[in-house]
């Protein structure tokens, strides 16, 4: 395994894979938003941010859904480093993503990415 693969890797920790973690998010009711995408969010109290991103149906039929996708956790994987650590987010694309170029899509999701609130790091009980 090369050392680019490790550092600008998007394994599992980095993802919400289970229903359960979505929902905790939406429950939150956090959320920033842009003409290209709504951005839902809370901490985790993790050292990292997790990515989950949903794409219904009315975007398309499963090959442009999986193109959006894509284009998202490539943006999220790239900037990882830059993203505010300790959050869950949830990425809700609208249908304007679908023909966007992808320099325009970078740009917006950088700015929302960055309007993420610093987290709040509890100091150690003495």
């Amino acid at each position: 395994m090369s050392l680019r693969v490790a550092r600008y890797g998007f394994p599992k920790s980095l993802r919400l894979l289970r229903r359960a973690e979505f929902r905790r998010v939406y429950e939150q009711e956090q959320r920033r938003g842009n003409s290209l995408c709504t951005m839902f969010f809370r901490s985790n109290g993790l050292a990292r941010t997790r990515l989950g991103i949903t794409t219904p149906t009315r975007l398309g039929g499963a090959v442009q859904r999986n193109r959006i996708r894509r284009r998202l956790r490539e943006i999220f994987r790239l900037y990882q480093s830059a993203i505010e650590p300790g959050w869950d987010v949830v990425l809700n694309p609208r249908p304007k993503v679908a023909s966007t170029s992808f320099q325009n899509l970078e740009r917006e999701m950088l700015r929302l990415f960055r309007q993420l609130p610093q987290t709040l790091r509890k100091a150690p009980a003495p």
